[in-house]
């Protein structure tokens, strides 16, 4: 297949777009909650700006115009003479959700999104309708018909274009990104002719020079038809790593290039066009460096504004973060790498099994390099999984997009508010995450979150609040959806699933189980089909999404204040510490993440809960006591309890569970194998594994196995005793 340069690039620029769109939501969220400086301002104009820019260079001409027309109100914005309210961060948002359809369509090839124009015609009705288009960039000349003005032989009356004076010092940013100066320069005498003049008197002596700070700076004087847009439009993809200055001069006034001139010829790397001329200060054998060109005027030398003191002073107070170097890679590559640490963690146990079986003593020169291969084994593992981790923020601002959908279409206030933006999960778990998380965001609105009206008669805002939030626990990535609405009307969820024979009249359900009806297929609570819900499909989608990510969810309302779902899910969807135990003759695997500690039960630890039920007492506290091989089906309860071992577990929710086991045989990394595709949802069962010994081992879920665990224990006559 023949190598593209200009599909890359392309590729790259669409790359670059969803950065500088993710940029666009931070900075409108920001303006939003009332962070309305000009900096703020400035990112969203250089975002949509930026994107202008590069969607130009490749032709793409509505997402160009698309991006002009909201730039120019951004820009009114920008210069002070448009206020922000309510209505017009609504028509931002609105706008910037349309820009990244417009992106979308011209990375695809898709059509332009319907709504573009009305929401353009709405932007621009806030600073009084449509500007005039601005011109290509050449200045035209008028002249008026029938109209013959004598002054003279020597004296005529014509137009001529200005001169533009262009001062250009880059940030240390500029060249971390990558771009060259020199390109630039090229760039702009290719506009007109170009007089180019160098300061290199900040240069430093070799002692003192930084290999990452920038030393020098351009002073540009160009003549010809140019506009100051066309010269703009040089340095769009670096006028946030530089300060730019372009002024408008008189033709005739030209830089003074006394101190002496280079030519650019000398060295053919450095050539410019031959209507480019370059001159620099000369070097001298003085220790101090030597004082800037001055461009001479009409009246005389300009004034001390031209110095490469003040050029320099533009640039920001504070040290700019250079960027971090980035490669993109196809996510096939990667999964590929995963795949091969999988089978190398499982090779690596196999030869531990082998070394284990031979007998060999544990400071032998084998057993030594066999522990460092295993570390090795897991500093490669933990770097690739690393690879494929990404932050949630960009699945959280698509949300944010939904709720305002979803809020326009229904009449309702809503805000969403989100925390732990920064929170990495497995990119794969993230793609697969949006439909679910997209359901359960609709639902908020549609159902969780009163009307205005509803609201203010209960003493709350009119506008509604939906928390989206993420964080690391136990060993886990737990995601909450949490709206202060109403709460769920228990008693109506379950005169509706009585009617819908989902369960019987004189079913006994606690709060729990009645929350847990909304995952049942078919449930809604909607009386109309509408856009957003009604057709009993939702809910029970979401669960088994969950489910086949290896997670789970659960349900939280308190009535009146509203209402939680909390989503507990992997880390990642590859490999995992277990602790390999025995239950009745089989091996099976507990993520180590879920166990907060190993006992061996005596006499006094069981008491009996009921004719068929235990618990145990642990650190002053009662923990229900389940047997893991009568669970499973492996064999019926025991009778004794005491001298077992039993693995106390916890949930996301802080509640502890102790699951009874035959022996615990040792810890080690196990490559995830799912069963989903082939078997479905397995309760109790997230995953199986392969062995050092070429054995299969079941991976559990504690939580799950204890949510759908019958509890069903043996008395100890002991146990009742006491």
């Amino acid at each position: 297949m023949a190598h593209d340069p200009m599909a890359e690039i392309r590729a790259s620029f669409f790359v670059e777009c969803e950065e500088l769109l993710e940029n666009l939501q931070d900075a409108l969220s920001a303006l939003d909650e009332g962070e309305q400086d000009s900096e703020t301002i400035n990112v969203v104009f250089r975002a949509v700006h930026s994107i202008k820019g590069g969607a130009g260079a490749f032709g793409l001409a509505d997402l160009v115009a698309f991006a002009h027309r909201y730039e120019t109100v951004l820009d009114e914005l920008r210069n002070g003479r448009l206020t922000i309210t309510p209505e017009g961060m609504k028509l931002f948002f609105q706008a910037a959700d349309l820009l990244h359809d417009q992106v979308c369509a011209a990375r695809d090839g898709g059509a332009e999104p319907a709504a573009a124009a009305d929401c353009l015609r709405d932007l621009e009705a806030l600073i009084g309708g449509a500007p005039e288009p601005e011109p290509d960039g050449d200045v035209l000349d008028f002249q008026p018909m029938g109209l013959s003005l004598d002054f003279g032989p020597d004296l005529t009356i014509g137009h001529e274009p200005p001169d533009w004076e262009v001062r250009f010092t880059p940030q240390p940013a500029l060249y971390a990104s990558g771009n060259e100066p020199l390109h630039l320069l090229r760039a702009l005498s290719t506009l007109g002719k170009a007089t180019i003049l160098c300061d290199h008197g900040a240069v430093p002596t070799l002692s003192g020079l930084d290999p990452d700070a920038s030393y020098l700076s351009w002073t540009i004087r160009l003549t010809g038809e140019v506009t100051e847009a066309d010269i703009r439009e040089v340095f769009d993809f670096v006028e946030d790593v530089c300060a730019l200055e372009i002024n408008a001069v008189s033709p005739g006034d030209t830089p003074d290039r006394s101190v002496g001139d280079i030519e650019p010829a000398d060295d053919a790397h450095l050539a410019l066009p031959a209507n480019a001329e370059i001159s620099t200060p000369e070097s001298t054998t003085a220790p101090t460096p030597a004082p800037p060109p001055a461009l001479t005027g009409a009246s005389g030398a300009l004034p001390e504004a031209a110095s490469r003191k003040q050029v320099v002073s533009a640039a920001p107070k504070s040290p700019v973060e250079p960027a971090s170097a980035t490669v993109r890679v196809d996510l096939d590559r990667i999964d590929r790498l995963v795949n091969l640490v999988g089978e190398l963690v499982i090779n690596q146990a196999m030869l531990a099994q082998s070394v284990a079986e031979a007998g060999l003593p544990p400071n032998s020169t084998v057993m030594t390099g066999l522990e460092a291969f295993m570390m090795l084994t897991r500093d490669i593992q933990d770097s690739v999984m690393m690879i494929r981790a990404q932050p949630v923020k960009p699945l959280f601002q698509r949300m944010a997009r939904i709720v305002r959908e979803a809020s326009a279409e229904i009449g309702k206030e809503v805000r969403l508010k989100t925390e732990g933006e920064a929170t990495e999960i497995d990119k794969t778990v993230i793609e697969r995450l949006a439909d679910p998380l997209t359901h359960m965001i609709r639902n908020a609105v549609d159902h969780g979150l009163e009307t205005p009206e509803q609201r203010q008669a209960a003493g709350k805002s009119r506008e509604g609040v939906i928390m989206l939030s993420a964080q690391h626990r136990a060993g886990r990535v737990v995601l909450e959806v949490t709206d202060d609405g109403a709460g769920i009307n228990r008693p109506k969820v379950r005169d509706i699933a009585i009617s819908k024979g989902l369960i019987s009249s004189e079913a006994a359900l606690s709060d729990s189980d009645i929350d847990n009806l909304l995952f049942l297929p078919g449930f809604s609570t909607a009386t109309t089909v509408s856009a957003l819900s009604g057709r009993g499909v939702g809910m029970d989608v979401v669960r088994s999404a969950i489910q086949s990510l290896g997670g789970r969810i659960t349900i939280t309302s308190e009535p009146g204040k509203g209402t939680k779902f909390s989503i507990s899910l992997p880390l990642t969807l590859a490999v995992l510490d277990g602790m390999v135990v025995r239950v009745a003759g089989e091996t099976l695997v507990v993520p180590l993440s879920s166990i907060l500690e190993t006992a061996t039960l005596t006499r006094d630890d069981i008491r009996a809960l009921g004719p068929h039920t235990n618990v145990i007492h642990v650190r002053g506290a009662f923990v229900p006591l389940f047997d893991l091989g009568a669970e499973l089906g492996y064999r019926q309860a025991k009778a004794n309890y005491a001298g077992s071992i039993v693995l106390l577990t916890s949930r996301e929710d802080g509640s502890r569970s102790a699951l009874v086991v035959d022996a615990i045989m040792e810890q080690r990394q196990v490559v995830i194998k799912g069963l989903q595709q082939s078997y479905g949802h397995i309760p109790g069962i997230a995953a199986a594994t392969i062995l050092g010994d070429g054995q299969i081992a079941l991976i559990l879920d504690p939580a799950d196995l204890v949510e759908h665990a019958t509890g069903r224990t043996n008395a100890p006559d002991f146990a009742l005793a006491g």
